[in-house]
């Protein structure tokens, strides 16, 4: 089962401290992002993962930097990782810290993973966006490539040369840079995000790596990855079952409950449990289902709200309005001026 838990406010910090280095004024970067700067207050705080692209998207546009993702990545510490770096700095091995890597990402990060695995001598890493609706900007993509190489140098100290590296995005920046920044020029408008490497670097030792620490940071970090995840389990069952009901079928709480065999009492309470309700799931769906279809050309904003079950537009609208800070015309626009839209298949596609 997928838990969207979105980005961790911690990831945030960095993006931050390049503004800031770079003399840009952090109150007008929050002003201009409608960003309130008390989350950072409770580390525990955490962004839907649109508000965080929104975020890099905007770091970009204020130091017009056309390739902030990549620059972004390049200066990555381990420790603004959190407790995912501190687990990775003690890993014995860079394949040990991959595997932690993965296995904890979703404590910084739930909609960017990684997968990987050995072929023959190569070791293949692949990077994914796991969001219904829209794919990530290239910044986004790009950062997390650069951070894992540059990261990968830290932990081992030592040189690495990468393979290949392919990108789904198109080329919109000067080509330099990626061999100033990764060692080699990528190729891009591929099927997917890939990073080829020989298999020899997961045994690369990490320097100063410590077994204790090592087994006390793997405790914190899975701890902290069941309070992530704990009491999510019936709300996420319920919102997967809806959204693959939609748009034929609109369930009723009442259907609902009988659905999942329990009154609509219990359903109510079980929901209340994980501090949420029925109508918020509901939400949830509509939301992520509207950004889905306004991103399709081929359907119009008026029967994007039939297709969610609104009795008419304006209610569509309204929600939509509330539920993102924009209405849905202003949302296609600004999605579309990023060169993402979605095809009459429904694949994807991104010019940056």
């Amino acid at each position: 089962m997928s838990h969207d838990t979105g980005v961790s406010i911690s990831f945030v910090y960095p993006i931050v401290k390049t503004i800031v280095t770079k003399g840009y004024n952090k109150d007008d970067f929050f002003r201009r992002a409608n960003f309130d700067e008390s989350l950072f207050y409770d580390s525990e705080n955490r962004l839907s993962g649109d508000e965080y692209l929104q975020l890099l998207e905007l770091a970009a546009d204020i130091t017009a930097d056309t390739s902030f993702g990549l620059h972004q990545g390049e200066h990555l510490e381990v420790a603004d990782l959190g407790v995912i770096g501190y687990v990775m700095s003690h890993s014995k091995t860079l394949g040990q810290a991959l595997t932690a890597y993965q296995k904890y990402n979703a404590l910084i990060c739930s909609g960017l993973n990684i997968d990987w695995e050995a072929k023959g001598n190569e070791i293949i890493i692949e990077i994914s966006y796991s969001s219904p609706r829209r794919s990530p900007s290239r910044h986004c993509i790009e950062e997390m490539t650069s951070s894992l190489y540059h990261l990968m140098i830290r932990l081992s100290c030592r040189a690495i040369t990468l393979k290949e590296i392919q990108f789904q995005h198109g080329l919109v920046t000067a080509i330099g840079v990626y061999s100033e920044v990764l060692g080699i020029t990528p190729q891009f408008g591929k099927t997917s995000n890939l990073i080829t490497l020989s298999k020899d670097i997961l045994d690369y030792p990490i320097l100063f790596a410590d077994a204790k620490l090592l087994a006390t940071f793997e405790t914190i970090a899975e701890d902290a990855k069941q309070r992530l995840f704990q009491g999510r389990i019936f709300s996420d069952q319920l919102y997967n079952w809806i959204i693959a009901r939609m748009p034929n079928y609109f369930p009723s709480l009442k259907d609902t409950a009988k659905a999942f065999k329990m009154s609509v009492r219990s359903l109510q309470a079980r929901l209340k449990q994980e501090d949420t309700t029925f109508q918020h799931v509901l939400n949830r769906v509509r939301r992520e289902l509207a950004m889905g279809y306004l991103a399709k050309p081929e359907y119009k904003i008026g029967e994007v709200a039939y297709l969610l079950h609104f009795s008419e537009p304006s209610a569509f609208q309204s929600a939509f309005k509330k539920w993102t800070g924009v209405t849905p015309r202003h949302y296609r626009m600004d999605l579309w001026s990023e060169g993402i839209r979605v095809d009459h298949i429904g694949v994807q596609t991104s010019s940056l």
